[in-house]
């Protein structure tokens, strides 16, 4: 530690003497202690590869009281803020103050610089750490569960109240900008900002989720109140149109979903290539078709379960018969005058068999086991192998 005093003593002497503010280049893991507006740069030293998929590189600065952070690309940059611009006034003046905050650095980037400006000339720490992030690792795993579960989520009614009550809660937000921009006399100073909509709207959405805590803390019946009124009209206007029923509109949800998730799958990956690597796998491995599977053979009835379905899909039929010619739709007159024996006919719908002894003796005698039927079959088909044998012997 002696040795990095001794450096930065002299480093601070050089800078004085050239009339140029110092520039101090961070190191992974070390802690550094100051007072007063400072300049800081961090050299990227790693080459990106797969294993650095969820890798984040951040430089957390940390104070008792508030101060303000300007994140630039390089040292020429960094010296242009020391130089009075009305943009840089500007956007410093939009710039809100921390207390702590981290600076994400890209792995793709060589070297990025920021200066820090307290409040005041109190001690602020600055500490460079690489580290696995999870966030990010729970965003890949949001998106990649999200796209494929995109089909059954369309079709979910909890899927479809949560979801709808998310987006009031974020719409009402966007909605109360433009609201307030159209009360607002057009020769206000404020209506500048206001006229922006979309990008000021977003702007506010960010300073509210970056104090998120701040305002569940200290005004949290407001937000109690916000998040019940809104949610309450939110799920109302989701119960008034109901779910989703037309396939249509099913589908397009379920596109939607997808996208959102290849999207949130793109965000949660450092590296480009890998990110789209597993976007187009996904993509394919999801309407890739199944490898096409021959359907089995049926299996043959055998003599006894042929006999067995026939009786009892005659029985079935004998009797729906029975109970057409019972039914009002059914004319018995017209019926008796096209029959020959229409007591039989009679008797058959009271309940009797619709065949006689005799009829049931004769066919089982020709259609039977051992029957003329399957004599006739059977020497058929032996004068047909004699008429094909001799075609054979001739070739």
């Amino acid at each position: 530690m002696t040795v990095n005093t001794c450096c930065n003593t002299l480093v601070l002497c050089m800078t004085v003497l050239c009339n140029k503010p110092p520039v101090i280049d961070l190191q992974d893991g070390e802690v550094y202690v100051f007072s007063g507006p400072s300049s800081f740069c961090y050299q990227n030293t790693i080459v990106p590869n797969w294993r650095h998929t969820w890798t984040r590189i951040q430089v957390r600065v940390s104070s008792s009281k508030l101060f303000k952070v300007q994140t630039v690309d390089d040292e020429e940059r960094l010296q242009e803020l020391e130089r009075f611009s009305f943009w840089g006034w500007f956007q410093g003046w939009l710039r809100e103050r921390h207390n702590e905050t981290s600076i994400n650095i890209s792995l793709f980037s060589k070297k990025t610089c920021f200066r820090v400006d307290p409040a005041d000339k109190t001690q602020y720490t600055v500490k460079s750490l690489r580290k696995f992030d999870i966030y990010l690792f729970l965003v890949f795993l949001s998106g990649a569960s999200l796209f494929i579960f995109a089909d059954s989520l369309s079709r979910s009614q909890l899927f479809y109240y949560s979801a709808g009550m998310s987006t009031g809660m974020i719409a009402s937000l966007i909605i109360l900008f433009f609201v307030l921009a159209r009360l607002m006399p057009k020769k206000s100073p404020f209506y500048v900002l206001i006229v922006g909509g979309w990008s000021f709207s977003v702007y506010a959405i960010q300073l509210v989720c970056r104090n998120i805590q701040m305002i569940l803390q200290e005004h949290w019946h407001l937000a109690l109140g916000y998040v019940a009124v809104v949610g309450f009209i939110s799920f109302a206007v989701c119960y008034r149109y109901g779910p989703l029923v037309d396939q249509k509109s099913i589908n397009i949800l379920s596109w939607t979903l997808q996208l959102f998730g290849l999207l949130l799958i793109y965000s949660g990956i450092q590296i480009q290539q890998v990110a789209f690597a597993i976007i187009i796998a996904a993509v394919v491995a999801k309407h890739l078709e199944y490898p096409v599977t021959l359907p089995e053979p049926r299996r043959l009835l055998t003599e006894e379960e042929y006999q067995q379905e026939a009786e009892v899909e005659t029985r079935r039929a004998l009797e729906e018969l029975r109970k057409y010619c019972n039914s009002p739709d059914f004319s018995p007159w017209k019926a008796v005058s096209r029959l020959q024996s229409p007591k039989r006919f009679a008797d058959f719908i009271e309940g009797s068999p619709h065949l006689m002894p005799n009829e049931v003796s004769v066919h089982a005698q020709e259609y039977g086991f051992g029957g003329s039927f399957f004599e006739d079959e059977l020497f058929d088909t032996d004068d047909e192998d004699d008429d094909i044998k001799p075609l054979k012997n001739t070739e």
